[in-house]
Protein backbone atom coordinates (compact mmCIF):
# COMPACT_ATOMS: atom_id res chain seq x y z
CA UNK A 1 0.00 0.00 0.00
CA UNK A 2 1.45 3.43 -0.92
CA UNK A 3 2.96 5.49 1.86
CA UNK A 4 5.34 7.69 -0.11
CA UNK A 5 4.80 11.41 0.57
CA UNK A 6 3.75 13.72 -2.23
CA UNK A 7 4.01 17.50 -2.43
CA UNK A 8 0.69 17.94 -4.28
CA UNK A 9 -2.88 17.49 -3.20
CA UNK A 10 -6.30 18.33 -4.53
CA UNK A 11 -7.31 20.32 -1.45
CA UNK A 12 -6.52 23.71 0.12
CA UNK A 13 -3.19 24.03 1.92
CA UNK A 14 -2.80 26.03 5.14
CA UNK A 15 0.19 28.24 5.80
CA UNK A 16 1.59 25.79 8.36
CA UNK A 17 1.21 22.89 5.92
CA UNK A 18 2.92 24.67 3.02
CA UNK A 19 6.29 23.25 4.01
CA UNK A 20 4.89 19.77 4.81
CA UNK A 21 4.19 16.85 2.50
CA UNK A 22 0.91 15.22 1.57
CA UNK A 23 0.69 11.43 1.57
CA UNK A 24 -1.76 8.56 1.39
CA UNK A 25 -0.86 6.26 4.26
CA UNK A 26 -1.69 2.71 5.20
CA UNK A 27 -3.89 3.09 8.32
CA UNK A 28 -2.01 0.21 9.92
CA UNK A 29 1.10 2.40 9.94
CA UNK A 30 -0.58 5.13 12.02
CA UNK A 31 -0.43 5.31 15.82
CA UNK A 32 -1.59 7.91 18.34
CA UNK A 33 0.80 10.78 18.92
CA UNK A 34 1.59 11.20 22.66
CA UNK A 35 1.00 14.94 22.12
CA UNK A 36 -2.53 14.44 20.81
CA UNK A 37 -4.62 16.71 23.03
CA UNK A 38 -7.70 14.52 22.88
CA UNK A 39 -7.47 12.06 25.77
CA UNK A 40 -11.13 11.64 26.73
CA UNK A 41 -13.41 9.77 24.32
CA UNK A 42 -10.61 9.01 21.81
CA UNK A 43 -12.38 5.97 20.30
CA UNK A 44 -14.36 6.27 17.04
CA UNK A 45 -18.09 5.84 17.42
CA UNK A 46 -20.27 3.59 15.26
CA UNK A 47 -21.48 6.52 13.16
CA UNK A 48 -17.91 7.48 12.20
CA UNK A 49 -16.93 3.86 11.50
CA UNK A 50 -19.95 3.36 9.20
CA UNK A 51 -19.10 6.53 7.31
CA UNK A 52 -15.45 5.52 6.81
CA UNK A 53 -16.44 2.02 5.73
CA UNK A 54 -18.60 3.47 2.99
CA UNK A 55 -16.65 6.48 1.68
CA UNK A 56 -13.28 6.44 3.48
CA UNK A 57 -11.61 9.32 5.35
CA UNK A 58 -12.38 12.46 3.36
CA UNK A 59 -10.49 15.07 5.40
CA UNK A 60 -6.73 14.66 5.74
CA UNK A 61 -5.28 13.97 9.16
CA UNK A 62 -1.95 15.37 10.43
CA UNK A 63 0.94 13.13 11.51
CA UNK A 64 4.58 13.22 12.50
CA UNK A 65 7.00 10.59 11.12
CA UNK A 66 8.56 8.23 13.69
CA UNK A 67 11.99 6.55 13.56
CA UNK A 68 10.44 3.08 13.18
CA UNK A 69 8.69 4.07 9.93
CA UNK A 70 5.23 4.58 11.45
CA UNK A 71 3.38 7.88 11.73
CA UNK A 72 2.00 9.54 14.88
CA UNK A 73 -1.40 11.23 14.47
CA UNK A 74 -1.87 14.43 16.44
CA UNK A 75 -4.92 15.48 14.40
CA UNK A 76 -7.55 12.97 13.26
CA UNK A 77 -6.61 9.96 15.41
CA UNK A 78 -10.30 8.89 15.65
CA UNK A 79 -10.58 8.93 11.85
CA UNK A 80 -7.39 6.88 11.55
CA UNK A 81 -8.75 4.28 13.97
CA UNK A 82 -12.03 4.13 12.04
CA UNK A 83 -10.00 3.46 8.86
CA UNK A 84 -8.11 0.65 10.62
CA UNK A 85 -11.39 -0.96 11.72
CA UNK A 86 -12.90 -0.54 8.24
CA UNK A 87 -9.90 -2.15 6.53
CA UNK A 88 -9.88 -5.05 8.99
CA UNK A 89 -13.31 -6.20 7.75
CA UNK A 90 -13.06 -4.86 4.18
CA UNK A 91 -12.23 -8.14 2.46
CA UNK A 92 -14.97 -10.08 4.28
CA UNK A 93 -17.52 -7.37 3.52
CA UNK A 94 -16.46 -7.00 -0.12
CA UNK A 95 -15.25 -3.42 0.34
CA UNK A 96 -12.02 -1.87 -0.95
CA UNK A 97 -9.04 -1.50 1.38
CA UNK A 98 -8.38 2.23 1.58
CA UNK A 99 -5.51 4.55 2.46
CA UNK A 100 -5.78 7.65 4.66
CA UNK A 101 -4.97 11.11 3.37
CA UNK A 102 -2.45 12.79 5.65
CA UNK A 103 -0.24 15.82 6.04
CA UNK A 104 3.21 14.57 7.11
CA UNK A 105 4.77 17.20 9.38
CA UNK A 106 8.46 16.33 9.53
CA UNK A 107 9.10 19.89 10.73
CA UNK A 108 7.37 19.05 14.04
CA UNK A 109 9.62 16.10 14.92
CA UNK A 110 11.06 16.92 18.34
CA UNK A 111 8.76 19.94 18.76
CA UNK A 112 6.25 18.46 21.20
CA UNK A 113 5.02 21.79 22.55
CA UNK A 114 3.95 23.12 19.14
CA UNK A 115 2.48 19.74 18.16
CA UNK A 116 0.30 19.69 21.26
CA UNK A 117 -0.76 23.32 20.65
CA UNK A 118 -1.87 22.54 17.07
CA UNK A 119 -3.82 19.55 18.36
CA UNK A 120 -5.54 21.72 20.98
CA UNK A 121 -6.40 24.39 18.40
CA UNK A 122 -7.93 21.85 16.03
CA UNK A 123 -10.20 20.44 18.72
CA UNK A 124 -11.23 23.89 20.02
CA UNK A 125 -11.99 25.24 16.56
CA UNK A 126 -14.15 22.27 15.58
CA UNK A 127 -17.72 23.49 16.19
CA UNK A 128 -20.56 21.02 15.83
CA UNK A 129 -23.37 21.78 13.39
CA UNK A 130 -26.73 22.54 14.93
CA UNK A 131 -29.23 19.71 14.88
CA UNK A 132 -31.44 21.68 12.45
CA UNK A 133 -28.58 22.37 10.02
CA UNK A 134 -27.62 18.69 10.10
CA UNK A 135 -31.18 17.57 9.30
CA UNK A 136 -31.63 20.12 6.53
CA UNK A 137 -28.30 19.24 4.90
CA UNK A 138 -29.02 15.50 5.05
CA UNK A 139 -32.47 16.02 3.51
CA UNK A 140 -31.23 18.18 0.61
CA UNK A 141 -28.23 15.94 -0.09
CA UNK A 142 -30.22 12.69 -0.12
CA UNK A 143 -33.10 14.06 -2.21
CA UNK A 144 -30.69 15.17 -4.96
CA UNK A 145 -29.03 11.73 -5.25
CA UNK A 146 -29.77 8.79 -7.50
CA UNK A 147 -31.07 5.60 -5.89
CA UNK A 148 -27.61 4.01 -6.04
CA UNK A 149 -25.93 7.07 -4.50
CA UNK A 150 -28.65 7.31 -1.85
CA UNK A 151 -28.15 3.71 -0.74
CA UNK A 152 -24.44 4.34 -0.37
CA UNK A 153 -24.97 7.66 1.43
CA UNK A 154 -27.46 6.25 3.95
CA UNK A 155 -24.99 3.50 4.81
CA UNK A 156 -22.28 6.10 5.32
CA UNK A 157 -24.57 8.15 7.57
CA UNK A 158 -25.77 5.06 9.42
CA UNK A 159 -29.44 5.90 8.74
CA UNK A 160 -32.37 4.11 7.15
CA UNK A 161 -33.24 4.29 3.42
CA UNK A 162 -36.07 6.69 4.36
CA UNK A 163 -33.63 9.16 5.92
CA UNK A 164 -34.57 12.05 3.61
CA UNK A 165 -38.23 11.75 4.60
CA UNK A 166 -37.31 11.42 8.28
CA UNK A 167 -34.97 14.44 8.11
CA UNK A 168 -37.74 16.56 6.60
CA UNK A 169 -40.25 15.47 9.24
CA UNK A 170 -37.82 16.03 12.13
CA UNK A 171 -37.36 19.66 11.12
CA UNK A 172 -40.92 20.34 12.30
CA UNK A 173 -39.59 20.25 15.88
CA UNK A 174 -38.42 23.47 17.47
CA UNK A 175 -34.72 23.91 18.28
CA UNK A 176 -35.15 23.06 21.96
CA UNK A 177 -36.93 19.79 21.16
CA UNK A 178 -34.26 18.90 18.58
CA UNK A 179 -31.55 19.44 21.19
CA UNK A 180 -33.41 17.31 23.72
CA UNK A 181 -33.84 14.51 21.16
CA UNK A 182 -30.14 14.60 20.28
CA UNK A 183 -29.10 14.70 23.93
CA UNK A 184 -31.38 11.76 24.65
CA UNK A 185 -29.68 9.66 21.96
CA UNK A 186 -32.66 9.42 19.59
CA UNK A 187 -31.84 8.35 16.05
CA UNK A 188 -33.20 10.13 12.97
CA UNK A 189 -36.30 7.95 12.63
CA UNK A 190 -37.19 8.39 16.31
CA UNK A 191 -36.73 12.16 16.03
CA UNK A 192 -39.10 12.18 13.04
CA UNK A 193 -41.64 10.14 15.00
CA UNK A 194 -41.34 12.57 17.92
CA UNK A 195 -42.25 15.40 15.51
CA UNK A 196 -45.41 13.52 14.57
CA UNK A 197 -46.80 13.99 18.09
CA UNK A 198 -46.03 17.63 18.82
CA UNK A 199 -49.78 18.26 19.16
CA UNK A 200 -50.29 15.39 21.63
CA UNK A 201 -49.95 16.55 25.21
CA UNK A 202 -47.25 14.72 27.16
CA UNK A 203 -46.07 12.72 24.12
CA UNK A 204 -42.45 13.88 24.31
CA UNK A 205 -42.10 12.85 27.94
CA UNK A 206 -43.68 9.45 27.27
CA UNK A 207 -41.38 8.79 24.31
CA UNK A 208 -38.31 9.95 26.24
CA UNK A 209 -39.24 7.54 29.04
CA UNK A 210 -39.75 4.69 26.57
CA UNK A 211 -36.38 5.41 24.96
CA UNK A 212 -34.69 5.42 28.38
CA UNK A 213 -36.34 2.07 29.23
CA UNK A 214 -35.03 0.60 25.99
CA UNK A 215 -31.51 1.66 26.95
CA UNK A 216 -31.79 0.46 30.55
CA UNK A 217 -33.96 -2.66 30.28
CA UNK A 218 -34.24 -3.53 26.62
CA UNK A 219 -30.59 -3.88 25.65
CA UNK A 220 -30.66 -0.86 23.34
CA UNK A 221 -33.51 -2.12 21.15
CA UNK A 222 -36.72 -0.26 20.31
CA UNK A 223 -39.33 -2.48 21.93
CA UNK A 224 -40.68 -0.02 24.50
CA UNK A 225 -40.39 2.87 22.01
CA UNK A 226 -42.42 1.05 19.33
CA UNK A 227 -45.16 0.19 21.81
CA UNK A 228 -45.43 3.80 23.01
CA UNK A 229 -45.55 5.06 19.40
CA UNK A 230 -48.34 2.59 18.61
CA UNK A 231 -50.32 3.75 21.65
CA UNK A 232 -49.83 7.42 20.75
CA UNK A 233 -50.94 6.73 17.18
CA UNK A 234 -54.09 5.07 18.50
CA UNK A 235 -54.78 8.01 20.81
CA UNK A 236 -54.14 10.49 18.03
CA UNK A 237 -56.45 8.59 15.65
CA UNK A 238 -59.11 8.55 18.38
CA UNK A 239 -58.79 12.33 18.88
CA UNK A 240 -58.96 12.91 15.12
CA UNK A 241 -62.05 10.72 14.85
CA UNK A 242 -63.71 12.79 17.57
CA UNK A 243 -62.74 16.06 15.84
CA UNK A 244 -64.22 14.74 12.60
CA UNK A 245 -67.47 13.77 14.32
CA UNK A 246 -67.72 17.21 15.95
CA UNK A 247 -67.06 18.90 12.58
CA UNK A 248 -69.75 16.84 10.87
CA UNK A 249 -72.29 17.82 13.53
CA UNK A 250 -71.29 21.48 13.17
CA UNK A 251 -71.72 21.27 9.39
CA UNK A 252 -75.21 19.86 9.98
CA UNK A 253 -76.02 22.83 12.23
CA UNK A 254 -76.03 20.78 15.46
CA UNK A 255 -74.63 22.38 18.61
CA UNK A 256 -72.54 20.21 20.94
CA UNK A 257 -73.21 20.20 24.66
CA UNK A 258 -70.15 21.11 26.69
CA UNK A 259 -69.00 19.67 30.01
CA UNK A 260 -71.02 20.68 33.05
CA UNK A 261 -69.14 21.80 36.19
CA UNK A 262 -69.67 19.51 39.17
CA UNK A 263 -71.26 22.35 41.16
CA UNK A 264 -73.82 23.12 38.45
CA UNK A 265 -77.01 21.31 37.44
CA UNK A 266 -77.21 19.78 33.99
CA UNK A 267 -80.55 20.82 32.53
CA UNK A 268 -80.03 18.82 29.31
CA UNK A 269 -81.85 15.51 29.01
CA UNK A 270 -81.35 12.64 26.50
CA UNK A 271 -84.22 12.34 24.03
CA UNK A 272 -85.11 8.72 24.98
CA UNK A 273 -86.10 10.03 28.43
CA UNK A 274 -88.40 12.75 26.98
CA UNK A 275 -91.77 12.96 25.24
CA UNK A 276 -93.72 15.65 23.43
CA UNK A 277 -96.37 17.59 25.31
CA UNK A 278 -98.87 14.95 24.18
CA UNK A 279 -96.74 12.08 25.45
CA UNK A 280 -95.28 10.94 22.12
CA UNK A 281 -91.65 9.78 22.07
CA UNK A 282 -88.91 12.15 20.85
CA UNK A 283 -86.23 11.20 18.34
CA UNK A 284 -83.57 12.94 16.30
CA UNK A 285 -86.02 13.33 13.40
CA UNK A 286 -88.95 14.92 15.19
CA UNK A 287 -86.76 16.96 17.55
CA UNK A 288 -84.33 18.44 15.00
CA UNK A 289 -86.34 21.68 14.68
CA UNK A 290 -86.44 22.28 18.43
CA UNK A 291 -84.26 25.28 19.49
CA UNK A 292 -82.80 23.06 22.24
CA UNK A 293 -81.64 20.31 19.85
CA UNK A 294 -78.17 19.31 21.03
CA UNK A 295 -75.76 16.35 20.92
CA UNK A 296 -73.02 14.66 22.88
CA UNK A 297 -70.63 11.96 21.65
CA UNK A 298 -70.20 8.52 23.20
CA UNK A 299 -66.86 6.67 23.56
CA UNK A 300 -66.98 5.63 19.90
CA UNK A 301 -67.82 9.20 18.79
CA UNK A 302 -71.40 8.43 17.85
CA UNK A 303 -73.94 11.20 18.51
CA UNK A 304 -76.31 10.93 21.46
CA UNK A 305 -79.25 13.33 21.08
CA UNK A 306 -80.35 15.73 23.83
CA UNK A 307 -82.63 18.64 24.49
CA UNK A 308 -80.82 21.47 26.23
CA UNK A 309 -83.84 22.56 28.32
CA UNK A 310 -86.89 20.28 28.03
CA UNK A 311 -89.10 22.37 30.32
CA UNK A 312 -88.46 25.56 28.34
CA UNK A 313 -89.36 23.90 25.05
CA UNK A 314 -92.52 22.10 26.16
CA UNK A 315 -91.19 18.55 26.56
CA UNK A 316 -92.09 16.17 29.34
CA UNK A 317 -89.78 13.79 31.19
CA UNK A 318 -90.89 10.18 31.02
CA UNK A 319 -92.08 9.13 34.45
CA UNK A 320 -89.52 6.85 36.06
CA UNK A 321 -88.19 6.49 39.57
CA UNK A 322 -84.98 8.43 40.08
CA UNK A 323 -82.19 6.29 41.46
CA UNK A 324 -79.63 7.97 43.68
CA UNK A 325 -76.07 7.76 42.45
CA UNK A 326 -74.22 5.09 44.41
CA UNK A 327 -70.64 3.99 44.89
CA UNK A 328 -71.40 1.06 42.59
CA UNK A 329 -72.35 3.51 39.85
CA UNK A 330 -69.00 5.28 40.22
CA UNK A 331 -67.16 1.96 40.08
CA UNK A 332 -69.11 1.01 36.98
CA UNK A 333 -68.14 4.29 35.27
CA UNK A 334 -64.48 3.78 36.20
CA UNK A 335 -64.58 0.22 34.91
CA UNK A 336 -66.12 1.42 31.65
CA UNK A 337 -63.33 3.98 31.22
CA UNK A 338 -60.75 1.26 31.91
CA UNK A 339 -62.38 -1.03 29.34
CA UNK A 340 -62.25 1.67 26.65
CA UNK A 341 -58.57 2.40 27.40
CA UNK A 342 -57.55 -1.28 27.44
CA UNK A 343 -59.44 -2.05 24.23
CA UNK A 344 -57.68 0.81 22.46
CA UNK A 345 -54.27 -0.25 23.83
CA UNK A 346 -54.86 -3.88 22.80
CA UNK A 347 -55.64 -2.89 19.22
CA UNK A 348 -52.63 -0.54 19.11
CA UNK A 349 -50.28 -3.30 20.28
CA UNK A 350 -50.97 -5.32 17.12
CA UNK A 351 -48.84 -2.96 15.01
CA UNK A 352 -45.46 -3.43 16.76
CA UNK A 353 -46.22 -7.13 17.28
CA UNK A 354 -46.81 -7.78 13.59
CA UNK A 355 -43.79 -5.72 12.56
CA UNK A 356 -41.64 -7.92 14.80
CA UNK A 357 -43.12 -11.10 13.32
CA UNK A 358 -42.37 -9.76 9.83
CA UNK A 359 -38.72 -9.22 10.83
CA UNK A 360 -38.53 -12.78 12.15
CA UNK A 361 -40.09 -14.22 8.99
CA UNK A 362 -37.88 -12.18 6.64
CA UNK A 363 -34.71 -12.99 8.58
CA UNK A 364 -32.15 -15.38 7.18
CA UNK A 365 -32.74 -17.93 9.89
CA UNK A 366 -35.87 -18.39 11.97
CA UNK A 367 -35.12 -18.77 15.69
CA UNK A 368 -35.40 -22.39 16.78
CA UNK A 369 -38.00 -21.51 19.43
CA UNK A 370 -40.25 -20.04 16.72
CA UNK A 371 -39.84 -23.12 14.52
CA UNK A 372 -40.74 -25.45 17.38
CA UNK A 373 -43.74 -23.32 18.32
CA UNK A 374 -45.12 -23.36 14.75
CA UNK A 375 -44.56 -27.11 14.51
CA UNK A 376 -46.39 -27.66 17.82
CA UNK A 377 -49.43 -25.65 16.68
CA UNK A 378 -49.56 -27.37 13.29
CA UNK A 379 -49.36 -30.82 14.89
CA UNK A 380 -51.78 -30.14 17.75
CA UNK A 381 -54.30 -28.10 15.69
CA UNK A 382 -55.99 -26.19 18.53
CA UNK A 383 -59.63 -25.26 18.03
CA UNK A 384 -58.95 -21.60 17.17
CA UNK A 385 -56.56 -22.66 14.38
CA UNK A 386 -59.15 -24.90 12.75
CA UNK A 387 -61.74 -22.14 12.97
CA UNK A 388 -59.30 -19.66 11.41
CA UNK A 389 -58.23 -21.95 8.57
CA UNK A 390 -61.83 -22.72 7.63
CA UNK A 391 -62.31 -19.02 6.74
CA UNK A 392 -59.52 -19.27 4.13
CA UNK A 393 -58.51 -15.63 4.67
CA UNK A 394 -54.81 -15.26 3.99
CA UNK A 395 -54.28 -11.50 3.81
CA UNK A 396 -52.52 -11.44 7.19
CA UNK A 397 -50.30 -14.32 6.05
CA UNK A 398 -49.25 -12.24 3.03
CA UNK A 399 -48.60 -9.27 5.31
CA UNK A 400 -46.35 -11.27 7.65
CA UNK A 401 -44.52 -12.82 4.70
CA UNK A 402 -43.54 -9.30 3.67
CA UNK A 403 -45.91 -8.63 0.77
CA UNK A 404 -45.96 -4.96 -0.23
CA UNK A 405 -49.66 -5.15 -1.11
CA UNK A 406 -51.03 -7.99 1.07
CA UNK A 407 -54.61 -7.32 0.02
CA UNK A 408 -53.63 -8.04 -3.61
CA UNK A 409 -50.80 -10.60 -3.39
CA UNK A 410 -51.58 -14.26 -2.74
CA UNK A 411 -49.90 -15.71 0.33
CA UNK A 412 -49.08 -18.86 -1.66
CA UNK A 413 -47.31 -16.80 -4.34
CA UNK A 414 -45.34 -14.78 -1.80
CA UNK A 415 -44.29 -17.95 0.06
CA UNK A 416 -43.25 -19.60 -3.22
CA UNK A 417 -40.53 -16.98 -3.57
CA UNK A 418 -38.92 -18.14 -0.32
CA UNK A 419 -35.92 -20.50 -0.73
CA UNK A 420 -36.29 -24.12 0.37
CA UNK A 421 -34.19 -23.62 3.50
CA UNK A 422 -36.71 -21.04 4.76
CA UNK A 423 -39.82 -23.22 4.70
CA UNK A 424 -40.02 -22.89 8.49
CA UNK A 425 -40.21 -19.10 8.10
CA UNK A 426 -43.27 -19.39 5.87
CA UNK A 427 -44.98 -21.87 8.19
CA UNK A 428 -44.34 -19.62 11.18
CA UNK A 429 -45.92 -16.72 9.25
CA UNK A 430 -49.06 -18.80 8.71
CA UNK A 431 -49.29 -19.83 12.37
CA UNK A 432 -48.64 -16.25 13.53
CA UNK A 433 -51.35 -14.98 11.14
CA UNK A 434 -53.86 -17.37 12.72
CA UNK A 435 -53.06 -15.92 16.14
CA UNK A 436 -53.10 -12.32 14.89
CA UNK A 437 -56.49 -12.66 13.22
CA UNK A 438 -57.91 -14.46 16.25
CA UNK A 439 -56.78 -11.91 18.84
CA UNK A 440 -57.39 -8.75 16.76
CA UNK A 441 -60.68 -8.03 18.54
CA UNK A 442 -60.13 -7.82 22.31
CA UNK A 443 -63.65 -9.11 22.97
CA UNK A 444 -64.05 -12.88 23.20
CA UNK A 445 -66.03 -15.58 24.93
CA UNK A 446 -64.27 -16.77 28.07
CA UNK A 447 -64.86 -20.53 28.01
CA UNK A 448 -63.48 -20.97 31.53
CA UNK A 449 -66.03 -18.53 32.97
CA UNK A 450 -68.70 -19.29 30.35
CA UNK A 451 -69.31 -15.59 29.76
CA UNK A 452 -68.16 -12.77 27.46
CA UNK A 453 -64.84 -11.23 28.39
CA UNK A 454 -61.75 -9.48 27.09
CA UNK A 455 -58.43 -10.94 25.94
CA UNK A 456 -56.53 -8.37 28.00
CA UNK A 457 -58.17 -9.88 31.10
CA UNK A 458 -57.90 -13.56 30.29
CA UNK A 459 -56.40 -14.60 26.93
CA UNK A 460 -56.24 -18.30 27.74
CA UNK A 461 -53.07 -20.44 27.75
CA UNK A 462 -52.78 -20.85 23.95
CA UNK A 463 -52.97 -17.15 23.11
CA UNK A 464 -50.74 -16.33 26.09
CA UNK A 465 -48.10 -18.78 24.85
CA UNK A 466 -47.90 -16.84 21.56
CA UNK A 467 -47.38 -13.52 23.33
CA UNK A 468 -44.78 -14.98 25.70
CA UNK A 469 -42.90 -16.52 22.76
CA UNK A 470 -42.65 -13.15 21.01
CA UNK A 471 -41.55 -11.48 24.24
CA UNK A 472 -38.77 -14.06 24.66
CA UNK A 473 -37.63 -13.70 21.05
CA UNK A 474 -37.67 -9.92 21.33
CA UNK A 475 -35.49 -9.99 24.43
CA UNK A 476 -33.08 -12.36 22.69
CA UNK A 477 -32.85 -9.86 19.82
CA UNK A 478 -31.41 -7.10 22.04
CA UNK A 479 -34.82 -5.85 23.12
CA UNK A 480 -36.03 -5.17 19.58
CA UNK A 481 -39.54 -6.09 20.72
CA UNK A 482 -41.32 -5.78 24.06
CA UNK A 483 -44.86 -6.62 25.05
CA UNK A 484 -47.06 -3.58 25.61
CA UNK A 485 -48.37 -2.81 29.07
CA UNK A 486 -51.81 -4.24 28.29
CA UNK A 487 -50.24 -7.44 26.87
CA UNK A 488 -48.01 -7.82 29.92
CA UNK A 489 -51.09 -7.43 32.07
CA UNK A 490 -52.86 -10.20 30.15
CA UNK A 491 -50.12 -12.84 30.51
CA UNK A 492 -49.30 -12.35 34.21
CA UNK A 493 -51.16 -15.50 35.19
CA UNK A 494 -49.49 -17.55 32.44
CA UNK A 495 -45.85 -16.83 33.24
CA UNK A 496 -43.70 -19.56 34.78
CA UNK A 497 -43.84 -19.49 38.56
CA UNK A 498 -40.19 -18.36 38.80
CA UNK A 499 -40.91 -15.26 36.64
CA UNK A 500 -44.15 -14.41 38.41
Amino acid sequence: MPTAPSTTADQPVTQEEASSQFAELDPAMIVRDPCNAREEDPEPDEELINSVKEIGVEDAISVRPRPDGTFAAFKGWRRAQAAQIANYTAEADGRPVRTVKAWVRADLVGNDAWTRLLSVIENKQRASMSERDTLRSEELALIAMSDVERRRATKALGVSPNAAKHAKAAQQLDDAALRRAAAGGMDLEQTAQLAEFTDVRGAEGRLMSAHARDQEEGGGGRGFWDQEVALLLAEKADAEAREKAVAELADAGVTMLGPVPSWDKDSAQPLPSLTTGLGNPLSEDNHSNCPGHRARLDEEHRPLWYCADPAAYGHKVRPQPKKPKTEADEKKAAERARTVACNRAWKAAAGPRQEFVKRLVRGRRLPEEARQFAQHILMKLPRFYGKWSSKQETQTVSLLLGAKAPEEESAADVAAAFPKNRLANALFAQVAAAFEDSIRDPRHFDAARMEPGFLWESPGPVYASYLLLLESLGQAADGSYQLSEVEQQSVIGHRPASES
